[in-house]
């Protein structure tokens, strides 16, 4: 397993001093890139081949989310590169070993020009180790919204600071704006997130929740067009 250590930030608290669920995506996203760069086939890397790495899905399961100051170890395990897809597992954990959340990503790589995946060149999948994947649940990366009334909230539209190196909203600020939009005592066991178009500069997205109990939560990311950019699906046992 690839991994770095890190303390949490007050910046990376909410109002109950926890990890906030978008920046424990923003840690496993950095774990990830960590690797890449340091095996020498990173970012730039592979803008120099006109690829890039697309984040699909992400099942995200929480045991506990670490408090304001607390030392945790960051770890990634590829566990599968095949055609043009990457399966990932990430874990996150305190410095003795107690598990505070596990994670399952499924990517795709793209060619940035035509943007339409590809096949993995195999010098890159020589350079990842792979392992065993991590003993968690593992589920099928469509989500299916229940036959709720959803109620559609205040529109956004995607400013500089949401995108990343690829021009693109960066995966962990589509959790930010679905997450906020539930009371913030409330903090989710499992996130699971299907990414299905990526939002550019300029786009407006008009965000619409579904719920009908305190258990579980939907949030769909629109276009204008009703098509979503991103859905998140919560589940609920923890509170602050």
């Amino acid at each position: 397993m690839y991994a770095f250590t890190s303390r949490i930030r007050f910046s990376e608290t909410d109002a109950f001093g926890r990890l906030t669920p978008e920046k424990l995506i923003d840690y496993f996203q950095d774990c990830s890139t960590f690797q890449s760069e340091d095996y020498e086939i990173g970012v730039r890397h592979l803008y120099s081949r006109g690829l890039a790495w697309i984040i699909v899905y992400w099942r995200v399961e929480i045991s506990r989310m670490p408090s304001l100051g607390e030392e945790v170890r960051i770890g990634t395990i590829p566990y599968k590169l095949k055609g043009g897809v990457g399966l990932r597992n990430f874990l996150m954990e305190t410095k003795d070993g107690e598990r505070l959340a596990a994670a399952n990503s499924v990517w795709t790589l793209v060619d940035t020009r035509a943007m339409h995946p590809v096949r993995i060149p195999e010098d890159i999948i020589e350079k990842y180790p792979v392992g065993q994947r991590l003993d968690m649940e593992y589920d099928s990366r469509k989500i299916r919204i229940p036959d709720l009334p959803g109620k559609s909230l205040e529109p956004l539209t995607v400013q500089e600071y949401h995108l990343d190196t690829n021009r693109h909203m960066n995966n962990g600020q589509y959790v930010r704006i679905a997450a906020g939009l539930l009371p913030a005592e409330k903090m989710p066991d499992v996130l699971r997130i299907e990414y299905r178009k990526q939002a550019v500069l300029g786009d407006r997205i008009i965000p619409v929740l579904y719920e009908d109990n305190s258990s579980e939560a939907y949030v769909s990311l629109n276009a204008e067009d009703g098509k979503p950019y991103a859905i998140m699906e919560m589940h609920f046992s923890q509170s602050c």
